[in-house]
């Protein structure tokens, strides 16, 4: 799959089967995020890998939206300093974030993200210190149903080319 097919075919995942990621898989999607391109190369980023159960329904809760942390079988929680403070850091993680799930779906295996608004609560469920918080987690799966990955995009899903892209000026 070249890039821009990965791109246009990504699909958010948030119903994963049992089915266990290799290591082998597990470090290639790892090593997409640190090799990810950072502002003035600061690479502001931790990942923490998370695959016990209790540990990923722990932090579905932090987030009104991550319930789909519980079901997945590995969880990356995205850590970072205070993204509030410097911008690019928010950035910067977005960057490694989508560099995982791509090449996540290259393998077949679905993902999605979660943001966690109870960061205190994840901070302290993750053993963070204090200058670190963690904002955002992704969930990794082969997906329940393996079609998913490759459903085409719902009509009106993104919007149109024309309604996105202006040339020269507005």
């Amino acid at each position: 799959m070249n890039v821009y097919e990965a791109v246009r075919t990504k699909r958010a995942i948030r119903e994963f089967s049992d089915r266990p990621i290799a290591e082998e898989a597990l470090r290639k999607i790892l090593n997409a995020g640190r090799w990810s391109g950072s502002s003035k190369n600061i690479q502001p980023w931790h990942f923490i890998v998370l695959r016990d159960r209790e540990r990923l329904i722990a932090l579905s809760r932090c987030g009104q939206f991550a319930g789909h942390l519980a079901g997945a079988t590995v969880g990356i929680a995205l850590v970072t300093g205070d993204w509030r403070e410097r911008w690019p850091v928010a950035f910067d993680l977005g960057r490694a974030a989508q560099n995982m799930m791509l090449v996540a779906h290259e393998m077949g295996i679905g993902s999605v993200m979660a943001n966690i608004y109870e960061i205190d609560r994840a901070s302290e469920l993750l053993g963070l210190p204090d200058d670190l918080m963690c904002y955002a987690a992704i969930s990794f799966g082969y997906p329940a149903d393996p079609d998913a990955l490759k459903r085409p995009a719902r009509a009106g899903a993104k919007r149109s080319f024309e309604d996105v892209v202006h040339w020269e000026r507005w």
